[in-house]
């Protein structure tokens, strides 16, 4: 049953990438890639804006018919977008009263709806006020690849850390046996926050742990705030570069 609340989904999209520099618009079998990730959101929301700081992505937006907001060039992260989006987005439709905010990776093109339903559900708890999700890993390699944010979950479901090194460390076991004596799981990239929660993690000022690992909600943890974790089982496909889109294509092909 879906929860009784407004979700506001924000799709953060950036034209500037150091690995792919115009990804939004990157084509994927007649549609751009910030389409395809609209386009899945809307199956789970009603309300959905895509954030971004270029007139190109913003004049796409709105010619396939979505809802484009138009943010600063200088936010750190996808999260201080969100809540620039999120302000403005207020102001444009002031009858609309937001009850969560969930903060989309413009990079998944395939990201199932029912992902975002589980995450908004963990939300009926009236004591969740920031929430992300995290899917088991399967390949070893993954476990030692910076690229994968792991992180370890304490009983309540909630966040005890996330790093990009393997955690925990297994002692006394080689690394290639590290999978079978422990349920690593891998961080996805999308958050829920209500709006108390957007205001207040965007006020603090960057934390020396987040700036080690250059994972922003290190900076949420370290000053006190809980992090639901919500565990899902379905699959996506992230594009960070073009081989991962060339990969994406040949996905496609064979579906």
């Amino acid at each position: 049953m879906k929860p009784d609340m407004t979700t506001l989904a924000i799709i953060p999209s950036r034209y500037a990438s150091t690995r792919f520099p115009g990804k939004p618009l990157a084509d994927i079998a007649g549609k751009c890639m910030v389409q395809r990730v609209y386009e899945q959101a809307k199956k789970a929301f009603v309300h959905v804006c895509v954030a971004t700081d270029d007139n190109r992505i913003f004049n796409k937006v709105e010619e396939f018919g979505g809802e484009a907001i138009m943010t600063s060039e200088t936010h750190k992260s996808g999260t201080d977008r969100c809540y620039e989006a999120y302000t403005k987005y207020l102001t444009k439709y002031p009858e609309v009263k937001i009850d969560l905010v969930v903060n989309i990776q413009g990079d998944e093109p395939l990201i199932d709806p029912k992902q975002l339903l589980e995450l908004e559900a963990a939300f009926e708890d009236k004591d969740v006020y920031l929430g992300t999700m995290a899917k088991k890993i399967t390949s070893p390699s993954d476990i030692f690849s910076r690229n994968v944010v792991k992180l370890v979950i304490d009983k309540q479901g909630y966040a005890l850390y996330f790093s990009r090194s393997g955690i925990p460390y297994v002692r006394d076991f080689q690394e290639s046996a590290w999978l079978d004596k422990f349920p690593y799981m891998s961080h996805v990239g999308i958050y829920a926050y209500r709006p108390f929660a957007l205001e207040a993690v965007c006020s603090m000022e960057r934390s020396p742990i987040e700036v080690a690992e250059s994972l922003e909600q290190l900076r949420w943890l370290e000053n006190g705030l809980k992090i639901k974790v919500v565990k899902t089982e379905c699959a996506s496909i992230a594009v960070d570069t073009p081989a991962d889109l060339d990969k994406l294509l040949a996905y496609l092909q064979k579906m």
